[in-house]
């Protein structure tokens, strides 16, 4: 396990003015992996951290994990991460699976939410390691996602959706794409970003959870309507933040 590095200040800090201050101490969490499938794939790196109200790291924790698998090559392409240092340097799956998870579920207890960018992939390959290594599931809410908000929001925006398009959108650094703590990081002074720009994200986090839930699906939904002009038979994924 390593310690996170603390980055930079974020450019846009939140208005002092906003009624609700989940934003002052938000938690951040990512997950690089073995692949795509939330149910198959395998933590490679974790990262989970604290913010204070001007995006300032105040506190955070860094894993690498051996996965137990091979890594495949297009993954450790994505992250930087082989099997043979995964192996080296790396904890063993059910013991680190089990510290990420105390610690986030060490957040919610104390009433902080849990920002992550494209959340349902994180929490829901979190929730398969967990059954994984008979550890119990992590009751994950209240969550805070920029992708999903991103969307709504802004949704008439062209482009990309992904955290490199939508850090430079929101004047948001993101130096080293794809490290854990790095995108972490940028996806909660995202969210802080977002809220000083929408008063309506300055409600509760109880209430944005389920607000958030309402409108994956219906982006789900969307997205499915769209594809299955072509091709009839696709399926888009539902449930949030995690996967049905």
């Amino acid at each position: 396990m390593q310690e996170a590095a603390q980055l930079h200040r974020p450019i846009l800090a939140v208005s002092p003015d906003a009624p609700d201050r989940w934003i002052d101490r938000l938690a951040v969490f990512d997950l690089e992996t073995t692949g795509v499938d939330p149910a198959e794939a395998r933590i490679v790196t974790a990262y989970v951290g604290l913010l204070d109200a001007s995006g300032t790291v105040v506190d955070g924790r860094s894993w690498i994990v051996d996965p137990g698998i091979e890594i495949p090559s297009a993954s450790t392409e994505v992250h930087g991460i082989t099997t043979e240092r995964a192996r080296a340097e790396g904890a063993e799956a059910a013991v680190a699976v089990r510290e990420i998870r105390d610690v986030l579920a060490g957040h919610f207890a104390a009433g902080l939410a849990v920002c992550a960018f494209n959340a349902a992939y994180d929490f829901s390959l979190l929730a398969a390691e967990c059954r994984r290594h008979g550890i119990e599931p992590l009751d994950a809410r209240p969550v805070i996602d920029p992708m999903v908000i991103d969307r709504q929001v802004d949704r008439y925006r062209r482009g990309k959706r992904t955290l490199t398009v939508a850090t430079e959108v929101y004047g948001i650094e993101l130096t080293d794409a794809h490290d854990a703590s790095a995108d972490a990081i940028a996806a909660g002074r995202l969210a802080q970003a977002m809220t000083a720009r929408y008063p309506e994200l300055r409600i509760d986090p109880i209430s944005l959870h389920d607000l958030t839930m309402r409108w994956a699906d219906e982006q789900a939904a969307g997205f499915e309507e769209f594809r299955r002009r072509s091709d009839p038979a696709f399926s888009a994924g539902r449930g949030w933040p995690l996967r049905r």
